[in-house]
């Protein structure tokens, strides 16, 4: 389907329209409260190929929300339908628990194929849970059985998932047994820094929880971690941290458990984002795009730690059998057709025409992101940019006052403006009147994040960006002619 078909469509007929809003009436009356993306997405899809997705309303749309990151090849991809069809046609169970079938050692196969190498070689595979949380679950109950340790670090802005265990190391429960890290990040480094000496101070802070007999944590069970933070606002890990977590870790026998859940599969131009930084971890929590569109999740790890007896961790569903047909499927079509190294090459193209927005509107902090997992943040214009004093004295003999290319500003770096999540979403209101649909995601619900699929070509690309361009244009010229009037009604000059 082509771009051109792929836009908005006209207008609905009657019928068309009396079906979209009668199913939207109906959910809201029927479905719980706690639904998201319906509220900010109202839209009824009943057909979907690649990026494109079809309303009941008749009109189309650019998906770049992607099931959150789970359709890597986009809607129903030809290979996904032959193996599910496989599947169907030959008469094999559905539903097979944990017992052995030729689809799940095709799946396992595939899937080891992929591997950083130095957890192939010597790797178990848990399934558990169709969601990722279940595979979260399942890695903090593995580490913890393995080590006799029940304290586990996470990071600040992390997102592993809606379950308890999950939740609390997402920072949105308060448990004593998960001690919370700062997450090195840019724009709103918590040291008032940035760059690689804010990434620095992140993995000193980190080493002085672990060895400081008074710091109030116990010795972890493990460490969990996203290579990039999806839920959190798009912020990748520089790889020297990554790699220097790894070093942490290992020195102290404390697991490392990398959350793949949404990075996985190629998103970030690497197969797994681990790979980028050249680190192996000790457990892997894999789910969204290795079942290929269906529900899946496994958890992978070093095979030292399967101290599990029989039935220690199970789940009904782990034994989903189209599932894994059309996720060795995804994997293999990922693979043999280096989609990753095409992530890696479109969306380095994409952050840098991203990066225009930030030159001409104000309201846009920062553009970041790693391959096809990218993110806009929007802030206050109206709020001018000060300045942050760390408190870090600039002749610190451990801080250089350039690192890796990045010059500091210590004591005076600037300081970003705040927030402005009313603005994002507009954003996002906007690219749905031109038929794009995006996700919002950060702390403060303020970066509008881009999932494509990584099938996604290249003037499919350009049509999305244009749109976004358009909905940010249009986002600014509102707000700016709102703060004119209320200035002009207030009889207020402003420069």
């Amino acid at each position: 389907m082509t771009v051109t078909e792929s836009a908005p469509g006209g207008h609905a007929s009657a019928d068309e329209h009396a079906l979209h809003e009668g199913i939207l009436r109906r959910q809201s009356a029927r479905e719980s409260a706690a639904r998201t993306y319906a509220r900010t997405l109202p839209i009824v899809p009943v057909r979907a190929r690649g990026l494109t997705i079809e309303g009941a309303d008749g009109r189309r749309y650019l998906d770049c929300l992607s099931g959150a990151g789970t359709l890597a090849l986009g809607h129903n991809h030809p290979v996904v339908l032959a193996a599910v069809r496989r599947v169907l046609e030959s008469g094999a169970p559905l539903h097979a628990l944990d017992l052995a079938t030729p689809v799940k050692d095709a799946f396992v196969t595939e899937l080891f194929a992929t591997l950083p190498p130095g957890l192939a070689a010597r790797a178990r595979v848990q399934f558990c849970g169709p969601a990722g949380t279940d595979a979260v679950e399942a890695a903090l109950k593995l580490v913890r059985a393995a080590t006799g340790r029940s304290t586990v670090m996470a990071f600040t802005g992390a997102y592993h998932g809606m379950t308890a265990g999950a939740s609390a190391a997402s920072g949105h429960a308060d448990d004593v047994r998960v001690a919370r890290l700062p997450y090195p990040q840019e724009y709103r480094c918590p040291f008032g820094v940035g760059g690689a000496r804010g990434a620095e101070l992140a993995a000193r802070w980190t080493e002085s929880v672990l060895d400081d007999p008074k710091s109030g944590v116990p010795e972890p069970a493990g460490m969990i971690l996203e290579p990039v933070q999806g839920e959190g606002g798009v912020h990748p890990a520089p790889d020297a941290w990554l790699r220097r977590m790894r070093r942490i870790t290992a020195e102290r026998s404390i697991p490392l458990i990398a959350d793949e859940i949404q990075t996985g599969v190629g998103r970030t131009g690497a197969f797994w984002a681990v790979d980028h930084s050249g680190v192996t971890p000790d457990v892997m929590v894999l789910s969204k795009a290795i079942g290929g569109s269906l529900p899946l999740a496994v958890v992978v790890y070093r095979d030292d730690l399967d101290v599990w007896e029989p039935g220690a961790h199970a789940g009904t569903f782990r034994g989903n059998q189209l599932a894994m047909a059309a996720g060795a499927a995804t994997l293999a079509h990922v693979r043999e057709n280096r989609l990753a190294e095409r992530a890696a090459t479109l969306g380095a193209r994409m952050l840098a025409q991203l990066g225009r927005l930030a030159e001409e509107h104000a309201c846009v902090g920062e553009v970041r992101g790693r391959g096809l997992m990218l993110g806009v943040e929007l802030v206050d214009p109206e709020t001018e940019p000060g300045h942050d004093d760390s408190g870090i004295a600039a002749d610190d003999p451990g801080i250089a006052a350039e690192d890796q290319g990045v010059t500091l500003m210590w004591g005076s770096s600037p300081k970003p403006r705040p927030a402005a999540p009313a603005l994002a979403a507009a954003v996002q209101r906007e690219c749905l009147r031109r038929g794009l649909i995006v996700e919002l995601g950060g702390r403060h619900a303020s970066v509008v994040r881009l999932l494509p699929p990584l099938t996604i070509t290249d003037e499919q690309a350009a049509a999305v960006l244009d749109r976004l361009a358009d909905a940010v244009d249009a986002v600014a010229r509102d707000h700016a002619g709102g703060v004119a009037a209320r200035d002009h009604a207030g009889g207020i000059a402003r420069p």
